[in-house]
């Protein structure tokens, strides 16, 4: 690789110093690399934070500095041009992104000897619906999230799965998550961790109001409906859908949104070898 692109969070990298020196360093091996931050408003378009049409056409190698919330960011917006991302982590702890500070030179050098490897995510396509008309859609590698809009309310959710009725819960929420959000939300909600090369939906009730309730796995090629129903005495209810807990779209009782695979998966770049296991228990005796 020889075309480098840098996506630093400034909140993370406040005076873009780290970003600076990968730059300097990638430049004096005869590379090329630009800088971009990572804003904390939304950019008018169809992104959020990083403009995809303005990524060069010959880059190879999207940099993310930060920790796995600037990666989920990136990878939301970069997607459609399929270039792979490379994490680098400057907070306390993240799975996506795989290289921490200290390790940031010897992965570059390996990045530069073509000594890598490409593994794709599989990503979430929701799209929500008020009757035939669609309100919104946005894509997620996490998760997608279905609860209340503010505070912590008890709503009724109707599933379907593939257009068939699968149950009815009352929680906090809904947590549809792939493999990569296995690790997160879901997993803090008692679901299961899953290897991220999988490709899978999870389903996990947050708080649910009934016993022995578990999370539920469906095969990829399947349809995800989960519609808010009504509450007590037939009451309104308000909610919203969040993607990777960043972008909401309010829904109330009546809508859907579906859920399924999106077409695109996100690339990761992989530098070591290390099974999943083996980061996972990794970062979590670094917590």
């Amino acid at each position: 690789m020889k075309n480098f692109y840098i996506i630093a969070n400034r909140i993370k990298d406040k005076h873009l110093s780290v970003a600076g020196e990968i730059a300097a360093y990638l430049e004096q091996q005869g590379c090329s690399c630009s800088v971009e931050t990572a804003g904390s408003d939304r950019e008018e378009g169809n992104y959020h934070y990083t403009d995809p049409g303005a990524i060069p056409k010959e880059i190879q190698c999207v940099i993310v500095l930060g920790g796995d919330g600037t990666l989920l960011q990136a990878a939301r917006d970069i997607v459609g041009r399929q270039i792979p991302l490379l994490g680098i982590n400057l907070g306390t702890l993240g799975y996506l992104a795989e290289i921490d500070r200290q390790n940031i030179f010897p992965a570059l050098d390996r990045l530069m000897r073509d000594e890598y490897e490409i593994e794709g995510r599989m990503m979430l396509t929701g799209t929500v619906y008020r009757g035939d008309r669609i309100l919104d859609q946005d894509i997620a590698l996490n998760d997608i999230v279905i609860g209340g809009q503010e505070n912590f309310t008890i709503i009724q959710f109707n599933n379907y799965v593939n257009g068939e009725y699968l149950n009815t819960y009352r929680a906090d929420g809904i947590i549809i998550a792939t493999p990569t959000g296995s690790t997160g939300y879901s997993l803090s909600a008692g679901g299961p961790l899953i290897s991220p090369s999988a490709a899978l939906f999870l389903m996990t009730p947050l708080a649910p109001h009934t016993l022995n309730t578990r999370s539920i796995v469906f095969p990829p090629e399947d349809t995800i409906t989960v519609e808010i129903g009504r509450g007590r005495d037939g009451q309104l209810q308000q909610a919203a859908a969040y993607f990777d807990g960043d972008t909401r779209v309010p829904m109330e009782t009546g809508d859907r949104i579906e859920i399924r695979r999106a077409e695109l998966d996100t690339l990761i770049l992989k530098i070591h070898h290390s099974s999943f296991l083996e980061i996972l228990s990794r970062k979590m005796s670094n917590r």
